[in-house]
């Protein structure tokens, strides 16, 4: 990343989170999905957007904080190794300038586990997630 870098702030699971804004496509509220049988318990199901398929992930899930409510559909889409992903967030909230930083030394795994660094916005030390961390889930990565 570069000094200065563009980040989308948002909040997972009650906590503000930033994400690299060149990491997402777009946003998105997510309607119909279509449950995916044996899917990990962080992969709600597919949905689609302008004819292309996305996979539905369910960021409070990922990082094991329980699930995104039923009506709370509002997504952000990724595209990780050659396919779409839609990442269910609590709230999105505004794309700001800020510089990426080391990660604050003591966070509980399941954000050591997505924390890619941390930004400061307002005078406020927010962690900067990696999507593909939220991908792939806590308990794969744990597993590694």
């Amino acid at each position: 990343m570069s000094p200065t870098d563009l980040f989308l702030l948002a909040r997972v699971g009650g906590e503000r989170v930033a994400l690299p804004a060149s990491a997402i496509g777009s946003v998105m509220e997510v309607g119909t999905v279509t449950p995916v049988p044996r899917a990990p318990d962080h992969v709600v199901g597919l949905c689609a957007l302008r004819s292309r398929v996305l996979t539905v992930v369910d960021a409070r899930a990922a990082l094991g904080l329980g699930h995104v409510a039923p009506a709370d559909r509002l997504a952000v889409v990724v595209e990780q190794g050659g396919h779409g992903y839609a990442l269910l967030l609590d709230a999105v909230e505004d794309a700001v300038p800020a510089e990426a930083r080391a990660c604050p030394a003591a966070l509980s795994s399941c954000w050591a586990t997505a924390a890619r660094g941390a930004i400061e916005h307002d005078g406020q030390l927010i962690l900067l997630v990696d999507p593909a961390a939220l991908i792939e889930g806590v308990a794969a990565a744990a597993n590694r």
